[in-house]
C-alpha cells in the first residue's frame, strides 16, 4: 500500500467512532455455531483488513480464536481496545500488516476466513487455500453492480475503480474452487459470497 493510502486509512480510523461487535455480512449465525460444536478446539478465524475490529471481536466473543490484520496502526489499536472491553483480548491476535506484501509467514489454516469490504484479487487464491475442509470463506467487496455515476460511499466515488469489483468477480473466484456457495448476492454497489470448503 502506498504511504499516502496508509496515512489516509489511519486518519479515517482515528476519526471513526468505536466499533461494535457484529457478525460479518452474509454469515448465518447458526452456521458459525455449527463450526463451534464441530470439534474439541476453538474455531480459528482470519479477519483480513479487520478495520476497527467489530467482526474480529464478534467471533472471539462467540467462541473463536482470531488473527486480525490491518495496515492501519489506529485500526489495530481500536481492535485491541474493543477486544479488551469485551473480555476477549486473549483470543484476538491483532497485528499491523500490509496485505500488499501477502499474508504473514506461517499463517493458517483457518476454519473461517473473513474479508469484509477489502478488495484483494491478488490474495484471493491464497485466502481460499487457507480455509480448512468444512470451513467458511466470507467475503464482501464494493461492486460496480448497482452503482450510479457521481454517487459516493465511504471508499470514495461509486464509479468503477480499483476498490470496486467488476460484476461477478467473487462468483468467478469460486467457479473452479472446491467450495459450496451458500450465499451469493450482488446489488446496490456491494457483492457478498459465503462458501463452505468441501
Amino acid at each position: 500500500m502506498t504511504a499516502q493510502d496508509r496515512t489516509r486509512w489511519d486518519q479515517r480510523h482515528r476519526a471513526a467512532p468505536d466499533a461494535a461487535p457484529d457478525a460479518p455480512i452474509g454469515l448465518e449465525v447458526a452456521r458459525w455455531h455449527e463450526l463451534c460444536r464441530g470439534g474439541s478446539r476453538r474455531p480459528r478465524v482470519l479477519d483480513v483488513a479487520c478495520g476497527r475490529g467489530g467482526e474480529a471481536v464478534w467471533f472471539a466473543s462467540n467462541g473463536g480464536e482470531v488473527l486480525a490484520l490491518d495496515v492501519s496502526p489506529a485500526a489495530i489499536d481500536a481492535t485491541r481496545r474493543l477486544a479488551a472491553r469485551h473480555g476477549c483480548d486473549d483470543l484476538v491476535d491483532a497485528r499491523c500488516h500490509d496485505l500488499d506484501d501477502g499474508l504473514p509467514e506461517g499463517c493458517g489454516p483457518f476454519d473461517v476466513v473473513v474479508c469484509q469490504r477489502f478488495r484483494a484479487p491478488h490474495l484471493y487464491p491464497t485466502l481460499l487455500e487457507l480455509v480448512e475442509p468444512g470451513g467458511l470463506a466470507v467475503f464482501t467487496v464494493l461492486s460496480e453492480v448497482g452503482t450510479s455515476e457521481g454517487a459516493t460511499s465511504a471508499a470514495g466515488p461509486s464509479s468503477p475503480g480499483r476498490f470496486r469489483a467488476r460484476p461477478g468477480e467473487l462468483r468467478d473466484l469460486f467457479a473452479d474452487a472446491p467450495f459450496e456457495v451458500l450465499v451469493d448476492r450482488e446489488a446496490d454497489g456491494e457483492a457478498t459470497i459465503v462458501a463452505r470448503r468441501v
